[in-house]
């Protein structure tokens, strides 16, 4: 028995869940699809109205901006099911048998399953190379690779869930934030929830332009500094951080953030360039936490 939850925001989520549906019934599975738009007062809830017309589906429109967070929570408490179907409104199953592989993996000792990106070849602009480029190096990452640190790789946009643990875990978490992956990393760690990483992934179709990820990794810096300094994030698997004690050590993160700093503009032209480098994007990350992180 599982409950698919798409949270979305001025998305068109019929198709995915169109798509769902039919997977579901054609391996006759007992299931449930609801969809939640988190206010956008988008003319495409016209199409996600649709949803209300396939088998065991509901579609909710909220009128007020609950944030990422809420929105996933209040998900979880609609659902009927024990096992809950995380997604994103922008993805694509990889597989026709999506639903049944993740099915197939539950075992007895099952609480948390992540299932991976994956990006195609030819849909990305020039104008989104930062982000396909990050997407194809970072977040598609073999589920071999994932289970040796099981708590790095944590991807919000496709996983599974036990109902109790999911509302458990984020109960306290409301915050509107990008970058709050990172806190759902530590928390998983912390409460040693039993995560399982499989080859069963979602191409990711909604692709930011460089200068709109841009900003969202400035938002998803500034988010992890506030995780840190109100010790939400203790132990963890995040390389930033890891990189930001070691120049905290020699009491070199201020110098190394305002060094930086100086060369941001230049930084910035060559990521949003055709072929940016994820070294320099590693460079610039950590030179904006130094300088927000005091």
């Amino acid at each position: 028995m599982l409950s698919i939850l798409i949270p979305t925001y001025h998305y068109n989520a019929y198709p995915l869940a169109k798509e769902l549906v039919k997977q579901a019934v054609e391996a006759n599975l007992v299931f449930e699809l609801i969809c939640l738009d988190d206010g956008s007062l988008s003319k495409l809830n016209l199409e996600n109205k649709k949803i209300n017309m396939l088998t065991n589906c509901k579609f909710i429109e909220a009128y007020k901006n609950m944030g990422r967070s809420a929105s996933r929570q209040f998900l979880a408490t609609e659902a009927k099911y024990n096992w809950l179907l995380f997604l994103d409104a922008d993805t694509w199953p990889k597989s026709r048998f999506f639903l049944t592989n993740y099915l197939n993996k539950i075992t007895p000792l099952s609480e948390a399953i992540f299932g991976g990106f994956s990006y195609q070849q030819s849909t990305h602009a020039k104008n989104k190379s930062l982000r396909y480029t990050f997407g194809k190096q970072r977040e598609e990452v073999d589920a071999n690779i994932r289970n040796k640190t099981p708590y790095k790789v944590i991807i919000s946009a496709n996983f599974l869930i036990k109902k109790p643990i999911f509302i458990e875990l984020t109960q306290q978490n409301t915050e509107n934030n990008y970058g709050m992956d990172y806190l759902f990393g530590a928390l998983l760690k912390k409460h040693k929830i039993h995560v399982k990483h499989i080859n069963n992934e979602v191409i990711h179709l909604g692709i930011d332009e460089n200068t709109a990820f841009l900003k969202k990794t400035e938002n998803a810096m500034k988010t992890l500094s506030y995780l840190c300094k109100t010790k939400e994030i203790t132990s963890n698997d995040i390389s930033l951080l890891k990189a930001y004690n070691f120049l905290k050590l020699f009491y070199l993160q201020y110098l190394f953030g305002k060094f930086l700093g100086y060369f941001d503009a230049v930084i910035k032209k060559k990521l949003s360039g055709e072929n940016p480098s994820l070294f320099i994007f590693d460079l610039y990350r950590l030179g904006y936490f130094c300088r927000i992180h005091q």
